[in-house]
């Protein structure tokens, strides 16, 4: 009799056993394989080339390497009397052909008032002459203020600002450097652009919406980011097609049998992420993706959802 139960129980405990371990494989399948989640993601944020709008030398640079700025404040200045000597010469320029244009302007003026005031007749070819000197006087003006806006917008344009909140990035620049215009010299993290590209198998995009909560963890940091699915890209490149030297299609005729999973980027929103967690771009990401189906979750990643 207690043989039997002993058997008995030994073949419960071993049923109970093998359900307990097929249930958590079940899940740990479920985990790995159907739930949205992915260990290949990145912080990104977007960068601005930073680059001078006129050339010349570097006479003072205000700050350093990995150093945080705020939109609009100064980077470094171009030396600046090349472009207040150009200024002053546009002004003086623009001063004679002021006065040449008042000039032209009275003559016109009063050749065209002779004829009917005083009855002196005035031939066509003499007011023809006139109002050509008169018209070609206004151009040179207007050429003399462009001139001079121009010259005056050089030497604004002579101090760098930064156009966006950031922390300069592989910034060696030093005084007595010569800039040109439009070469980039150094690099500018837009902070407020800061967030998570989750690059998710195509087979786990049918639970992923935009607007789903997401849970962020960064390598080597315990405290995890929360967020919400911004956006999914609409399209990769497609790596078996390019276009020919006749712009036909340029199909590769190898195709594998086995086939892997696109990897699709999600554009993660971080909600408010605490100050002590360092958001470099490039750091790696694990990305928890909350299913709207309650079902298709195997374990709880979010506290309190």
């Amino acid at each position: 009799m207690k043989e039997a139960l002993a058997k008995s129980l030994g073949a419960a405990i071993t049923v109970a056993i093998t359900l307990a371990a097929v249930f958590v494989g079940w899940r740990l399948w479920s985990y790995y394989e159907e739930e949205p989640w992915t260990r290949d993601g990145r912080v990104r944020a977007e960068v601005v080339a930073v680059a001078p709008d006129v050339s010349g030398l570097v006479s003072d640079v205000l700050v350093h390497d990995n150093q945080r700025v705020r939109k609009g404040d100064v980077l470094f200045r171009i030396d600046r009397k090349r472009f207040e000597l150009a200024l002053r010469q546009a002004e003086a320029t623009l001063a004679g052909r002021t006065a040449a244009l008042e000039v032209t302007a009275q003559d016109f003026t009063r050749y065209r008032t002779l004829d009917a005031k005083n009855n002196i007749a005035v031939s066509k070819q003499q007011f023809e002459n006139v109002t050509g000197q008169h018209e070609q006087a206004r151009a040179a003006y207007d050429l003399a203020v462009a001139d001079r806006d121009l010259a005056r917008l050089n030497l604004e344009r002579s101090e760098v600002r930064a156009s966006v909140n950031g922390a300069m990035t592989n910034f060696e620049l030093r005084p007595g450097s010569y800039v040109t215009a439009g070469k980039s010299v150094a690099a500018l993290v837009d902070e407020d652009s800061l967030h998570v590209d989750g690059y998710f198998e195509e087979t786990k995009l049918p639970m992923i919406h935009v607007g789903d909560r997401v849970a962020v963890h960064l390598m080597g940091e315990r405290q995890p980011l929360f967020g919400h699915v911004e956006g999914i890209a609409s399209g990769i490149e497609d790596r078996d097609r390019s276009s020919g030297a006749n712009l036909l299609a340029n199909v590769n005729p190898t195709f594998n049998w086995v086939r892997l999973a696109q990897r699709i980027p999600v554009r993660i929103a971080l909600d408010q992420p605490p100050p002590n967690i360092r958001l470099v771009a490039g750091r790696t990401a694990t990305v928890f993706v909350d299913p709207q189906d309650q079902s298709k979750r195997a374990f709880s990643l979010f506290p309190g959802w």
